[in-house]
């Protein structure tokens, strides 16, 4: 998901300077506590924002680690910080005798090479077609990329290592659909926003003279990915007030993180009525296994639709939840141009007052 908008570039003193740049903002923050051991209230003095931004963002990612391949991927970028990218081995002592063959040097995991987001997007747009799934086997080197064929019979697209499939779950690229001692993952909205993010990008990044045209353009990283409600923060009008507030995109931001935390983002839902028929009925399609939070916040997600109703809703089921365009609600809901900000922005207004009813006994954890 979009990173909160006060998190800044990461620091040399818990050791996150040493991780890629691909690894995104809120994986930093959680290390930052879990493994460098820095309070709470410390990373949110020194990132400029409050505590319970940070609190959300930590407690989102223990919550993942119930998936394998965020729990690994989260293990080796662990150990990149505490003992760096560099290989390293145990030299020879004194005390040791002179035929002993020293022990061969350990070289860093593949997860933590600056090209393999890149290498990840390459396999991502497989996952694009109805059918295909990544299967994942515990303890296994590799994972697989199945297709369902006409006769519904999955076949094997490709094989890819499993630090690609470790860094796609990492970066929200991917959402388990089945867990146990084989996983199968699915491409998740995320996943189709970077696709997208890439595509067009590749389109309209300028070709210089005198570069090879066989060299692909390079795209910007996972973490420039902006949203709808990010865009729109930073209008003003003549007398240079912000167009949203600063509590509105941090409602926006919360919908989008229980959302995602209650494994609403893996249904195409017709319309925000739909979601909350499916949710006061407790019928929503999913996996079985369930991580923890996934009831509260469902019914965080399942207040603030019922508080909006319709059109409202819809249209921050759109702008917030699945990050479409203002201009993309707009056309979809057959509104007039330029109607969609205003009438995303009153949703904003509702929805962060709902958020601030619910108050500190509903913080999300997610």
């Amino acid at each position: 998901m979009p990173a909160p908008a006060c998190i800044a570039a990461p620091t040399e003193a818990d050791g996150t300077s040493r991780l890629p740049q691909w690894v995104p903002s809120g994986v930093r923050l959680y290390l930052s506590h879990v493994a460098a051991g820095q309070s709470l209230r410390a990373i949110a003095r020194a990132e400029g924002c409050h505590a319970s931004t940070i609190l959300r963002q930590v407690r989102r990612f223990e919550n993942l680690r119930d998936d394998p391949l965020v729990d690994n991927a989260l293990r080796k970028l662990d150990q990149s910080m505490r003992y760096g990218a560099k290989p390293h081995c145990r030299s020879r002592t004194d005390t040791e005798p002179r035929t002993k063959m020293p022990q061969p040097c350990k070289l860093p995991d593949p997860l933590i090479h600056p090209e393999t987001e890149d290498q990840a997007l390459r396999y991502l747009r497989e996952l694009v077609p109805s059918g295909t799934l990544l299967i994942v086997a515990q303890d296994m080197p590799k994972a697989v990329i199945t297709r369902e064929d006409a006769s519904g019979i999955a076949r094997r697209v490709a094989v890819l290592d499993r630090h690609i499939a470790e860094a796609m779950a990492l970066l929200d690229w991917i959402t388990c659909r089945n867990r146990g001692r084989v996983c199968s993952y699915a491409l998740s909205p995320t996943g189709r926003l970077a696709l997208r993010n890439a595509r067009d990008s590749e389109v309209t990044a300028p070709v210089h003279a005198g570069e090879n045209d066989d060299c692909a353009p390079r795209r910007p990283r996972y973490g420039m990915v902006e949203s709808p409600i990010t865009v729109l923060a930073r209008r003003r009008d003549k007398t240079g007030k912000r167009f949203l507030e600063a509590r509105q995109v941090q409602a926006a931001e919360r919908l989008r993180e229980d959302f995602t935390m209650a494994q609403l983002d893996m249904v195409d839902w017709a319309s925000a009525q739909d979601l909350l028929k499916a949710l006061e009925t407790r019928q929503v399609p999913g996996p079985n296994v369930a991580p923890p939070g996934t009831g509260g916040a469902r019914k965080r997600v399942r207040d603030v639709f019922r508080d909006l109703g319709p059109g409202l809703g819809d249209v921050a089921l759109r702008c917030c939840c699945r990050l479409e365009g203002v201009e993309a609600a707009e056309t979809a809901m057959g509104w007039s141009a330029r109607s969609g900000k205003i009438v995303l922005r009153i949703a904003l207004q509702r929805m962060a007052r709902v958020y601030q009813q619910l108050g500190a006994d509903e913080m999300m954890i997610g």
